[in-house]
């Protein structure tokens, strides 16, 4: 539900996925996953679904939303519906970076002889929730970095592969500014997706309210046996990089990540926008990286095979656009004072380049 509550599994799950899945076999494991998880989570139909888009696109997630609201109850429901090993790690002040990787400890063998041992951090599991990351100071933040972009972890001049899918889920809380550390851009640019969480409806309240204090805890049933978890949900990621992506779309999608960057030669040298956003020029210090587009492109994919498609449509990148660029938008101080958010930025953007499509 929306808030914390106890989730238990029903029953044993049974494999759905062929080794070499179809359109339609992504697409009834999507739904099934969704409908799994809203056993649990009243509402955040849009953002459910932006989530297990993530997953199935190969990326990772930094969920926003204020206390109370199902951040962390909706990455426990995903890891049980998934039967992929999770970790839970809390972000705190005083948390240090081995913490998350793991150290190297002294152990004594059977013949007394003593030697260095690594003992794995919570950073090695298939799902990782990091809650509130932004309690942590930026070094500790940066921790995640390794993992999240290239699969794998360094520590004590050793490097560890994680194995895959992994799947990082960062949660933060936007109203709650004193004992917290910003995100450094270069983190906030390797989640592929942005997902906010808002308070429930009266209709949505009262259906949480019923859920949450009868005898009963809500279930939910695997979709995947453990043993196949992980070699059916890459089958799965696999089948999405095979959607085919038109040039115009491509195309589409650069415009769109181009005009979110200012003009500003002493950043980008000689640079003129494709489509000039006055709202850009005069709010934003940093537009979003190419790893927008990438992320815009992604995401459109899996949209495309819900859809039973293996193409991607233009609407299929709008839809998309404010969870893919917002977070990777820098605002500068006149945007705070004018109280202009990335999102309205983003819709600007959108709105501007869509004529242009070719």
């Amino acid at each position: 539900m929306k808030g914390a509550c106890a989730v238990r599994i029903e029953n044993e799950p049974q494999s759905i996925v062929a080794e070499q899945p179809t359109i339609g076999d992504f697409a009834r494991t999507f739904r099934r996953i969704q409908a799994e998880i809203h056993k649990v989570i009243v509402g955040h139909e849009r953002a459910v679904e932006e989530l297990l888009s993530a997953l199935f696109a190969g990326g990772h997630v930094l969920i926003e939303g204020v206390p109370g609201t199902g951040k962390t109850t909706l990455v426990k429901t995903l890891g049980l519906v998934l039967n992929l090993s999770f970790n839970r790690i809390q972000f705190t002040v005083d948390l240090m970076p081995a913490d998350i990787t793991g150290t190297r400890v002294i152990l004594s063998g059977t013949d007394g002889r003593r030697e260095f041992s690594f003992q794995p951090g919570p950073i090695f599991c298939h799902i990782l929730l990091g809650d509130e990351i932004n309690r942590a100071t930026p070094k500790t933040q940066s921790a995640l970095l390794e993992a999240m972009a290239e699969l794998q972890v360094t520590a004590g001049g050793t490097t560890y592969p994680l194995a895959p899918p992994y799947f990082v889920m960062a949660t933060l809380n936007p109203i709650e500014m004193e004992g917290t550390y910003p995100l450094p851009e270069a983190q906030l640019d390797r989640f592929l997706f942005k997902v906010r969480l808002g308070y429930p409806g009266e209709n949505e309240l009262v259906r949480i309210i019923t859920a949450t204090t009868g005898p009963e805890e809500a279930g939910v049933v695997p979709v995947f046996t453990v043993e196949e978890a992980a070699k059916q949900l890459e089958a799965l990621k696999r089948l999405v990089r095979e959607v085919i992506v038109a040039p115009p779309i491509e195309q589409y999608a650069a415009r769109l990540v181009r005009a979110t960057q200012p003009e500003n030669p002493r950043i980008i040298g000689d640079y003129r926008a494709p489509v000039r956003v006055d709202l850009v020029n005069r709010y934003v210090s940093f537009g979003s990286s190419p790893r927008g587009a990438l992320a815009l492109i992604l995401g459109a994919k899996v949209r495309a095979l819900l859809d039973g498609r293996a193409n991607i449509a233009y609407d299929d990148i709008d839809q998309l656009a404010p969870a893919a660029l917002e977070h990777r938008i820098m605002l500068n101080y006149a945007a705070h004072s004018d109280n202009v958010d990335a999102a309205q930025i983003v819709e600007q953007v959108v709105k501007a380049v869509r004529p242009t499509r070719i």
